[in-house]
């Protein structure tokens, strides 16, 4: 398992961007959480098999169709304790 803590840049509020990523995560059985911050862009904490994970991080770069995705920071993180995948 590995995980990792992201900020999603771009026009990522106000487009279900928080459900496309919930529905991603679901269906590449990823655990963690994604919820908004106040200066417009996402954060988001996943975790999974590395395959699982790697699909999931390319899915979530193209974003829902009314969202655009500029930039992903991410960073390589411990694992924690997760049943599902929630957003916060």
């Amino acid at each position: 398992m590995k995980a990792r803590h992201y900020i999603i840049l771009g026009k990522v509020q106000g487009v279900g961007f928080r459900l496309f990523t919930k529905q991603k995560a679901n269906l590449n059985n990823v655990l963690g959480w994604v919820r908004n911050l106040s200066d417009g862009s996402v954060e988001c904490f996943a975790q999974a098999e590395a395959g699982n994970l790697e699909r999931f991080e390319t899915l979530i770069h193209d974003g829902p169709s009314f969202g655009r995705v500029d930039q992903i920071k991410k960073t390589e993180k411990e694992l924690e304790e997760f049943s599902n995948f929630e957003i916060r």
